[in-house]
């Protein structure tokens, strides 16, 4: 019986040295290690975004806004006539009709 305690004892004393050697590393956890990639990441995205605002903002809203608008105003302006005067307005030419406004709407970009 003596025999099997030194063995458990000697198990004991492997196992505590092991839990010493373990407890005695630097800790660091996953979370330090890819927190400034993380953040890295995260700084490139938000400036990503922000770029695409500005784009938005600055370019493709304005010009939509421009190329509408003047949609709008002539069939208005068509609905106006045919209303209040009797008149028929056609377009003569959809494809030249478009492509004017697209062009009048970049012109003065």
């Amino acid at each position: 019986m003596a025999a099997a305690e030194s063995l458990i004892d000697l198990q004991e004393m492997a196992l505590s040295d092991e839990k010493d050697d373990v407890d005695s590393l630097p800790s660091s956890s996953t979370s330090d290690v890819y927190s400034d990639a993380d953040s890295e990441a995260q700084a490139e995205w938000e400036r990503s975004l922000e770029q695409l605002q500005l784009i938005l903002t600055m370019m493709v809203v304005p010009w939509m806004g421009k190329y509408f608008g003047r949609k709008f105003a002539f069939w208005s302006w068509a609905q106006y006539m045919e209303w209040v005067h009797n008149v028929e307005v056609r377009w003569t030419g959809k494809k030249a009709f478009k492509a004017a406004g697209a062009a009048e709407a970049t012109a003065a970009l």
